[in-house]
C-alpha cells in the first residue's frame, strides 16, 4: 500500500469510527435506546457536542505538551493546569463577575491554567534542561495547591454556589447555556489550527532547543506560543466541563504508537480520537448506573490513574515511541 493510499485508508477510518461513536452517543442514555424522541436526541446531541470538542481539546493540548517539554507524561491535568484553570474558575464564580457576560468563565480558567503552566515550567527548569521528576513534582505540587484554594473557595461560598462547584469539579458534559458550547468550539478549533500551523515547530523542539535554535526555530517564542495554545484549550474546556483528567495524557500516548511522533499527523489525529474518546467516556458514564449518571471526569480518572503508571514504569526503562 503507497503512502498516499495508507493516510487514505487512516483518515477513512478515523471517519467512520468516530461516526459510530458518534451515533452510539445519540442512540443510548440513561433513559435506554432511544432516536425518535427528539426532546431526548437534542439533549444528547448537545452532551456529544460538547464531549466532541472537549475531548480533542484536552487531547491536542496534550500533544502540544508532551512535545515541547519532550516528556510523554506531560498532560494538563498531571501539571496543574486542569487544576489552575478550575481555580480561576472558582474565583470567578465566587467574587459573582459572571455577570460581566458569559465570556468571563472562560478567561478566568484561561488565566489560571496559563500562570500555573508558566509557574510550574519555572520551577522544573534546571538549566536548559527539564528533569522528569521535577516536573512531575512541580505539577503535583501546583496541583495541590490549586486544589486546596480551591475547596477553600468551595467552603465559604453560599450553598448554591457549593453545589454548583462541586458538580462542576467532578466533571461533566450536559449543556444547560449553549452560549458556552460555542465558546468552547472556537476556542479548541482556534487552539488546533494554532497547533498543526507551527507542528514544524514542535516537531524540531523534540530533537532539544539547542537542536532547534540551530535548525533556525525561535524557542523560547514558540514555547510561549505552545504555553498559550494549550493553556487556551484546557481553560476552555475546563471552564464548562470542570475537572476532566488523563484524556491529555492517553489519547496523545496512543496515538503516537498508532501512527508515529510527525506532529503534522499526530495534531489532527489526536484531536479526532479525543473527540471520540470522551464521547465514548461519556456514553459509559450515562449508562454503567443508570438512570443515574456518573460524573465524565470519575470515568476518565479510573482509565487515566492505571495508565499513567504504565507510562511512568515504561518512563523508567527508557522506552518513548
Amino acid at each position: 500500500m503507497s503512502e498516499k493510499a495508507g493516510r487514505t485508508f487512516r483518515i477513512g477510518v478515523l471517519a467512520a469510527s468516530l461516526g459510530l461513536v458518534v451515533f452510539l452517543g445519540l442512540a443510548i442514555g440513561p433513559s435506554g435506546w432511544c432516536l425518535n424522541n427528539w426532546t431526548i436526541l437534542k439533549l444528547r446531541l448537545g452532551s456529544v457536542l460538547l464531549a466532541a470538542v472537549a475531548g480533542a481539546g484536552l487531547s491536542v493540548a496534550g500533544a502540544v505538551l508532551q512535545g515541547v517539554l519532550r516528556n510523554p507524561l506531560a498532560d494538563p491535568y498531571v501539571l496543574g493546569m486542569s487544576g489552575g484553570a478550575g481555580l480561576g474558575y472558582g474565583v470567578v464564580v465566587i467574587t459573582g463577575a459572571v455577570w460581566l457576560g458569559s465570556w468571563v468563565l472562560p478567561a478566568g480558567a484561561f488565566a489560571g491554567a496559563l500562570a500555573t503552566m508558566v509557574l510550574v515550567y519555572l520551577l522544573a527548569k534546571t538549566g536548559n534542561t527539564i528533569p522528569v521528576t521535577t516536573l512531575l513534582l512541580a505539577g503535583v505540587i501546583m496541583g495541590a495547591m490549586t486544589g486546596a484554594m480551591l475547596m477553600f473557595i468551595v467552603s465559604v461560598g453560599s450553598y448554591e454556589q457549593m453545589h454548583d462547584l462541586v458538580w462542576w469539579m467532578l466533571g461533566n458534559v450536559q449543556v444547560t447555556d449553549w452560549k458556552l458550547p460555542v465558546l468552547v468550539g472556537a476556542a479548541t478549533a482556534v487552539g488546533v489550527v494554532l497547533a498543526w500551523v507551527f507542528s514544524r515547530e514542535l516537531n524540531v523542539m523534540v530533537l532539544g532547543e539547542e537542536e532547534a535554535s540551530f535548525l533556525g526555530v525561535r524557542v523560547e517564542l514558540a514555547k510561549k506560543l505552545f504555553f498559550v495554545v494549550a493553556s487556551l484549550m484546557t481553560g476552555a474546556v475546563v471552564s464548562v466541563c470542570g475537572l476532566i483528567g488523563f484524556v491529555g495524557l492517553i489519547v496523545p500516548h496512543a496515538v503516537r504508537l498508532a501512527i508515529g511522533p510527525d506532529n503534522r499527523k499526530l495534531i489532527p489525529a489526536s484531536a479526532v480520537v479525543g473527540a471520540g474518546f470522551l464521547i465514548l467516556a461519556n456514553t459509559f458514564a450515562q449508562v454503567i448506573i443508570a438512570p443515574r449518571v456518573l460524573p465524565i471526569g470519575v470515568v476518565t480518572a479510573f482509565l487515566g490513574g492505571p495508565f499513567f503508571i504504565y507510562l511512568l514504569r515504561r518512563r523508567r526503562k527508557g522506552v518513548w515511541t
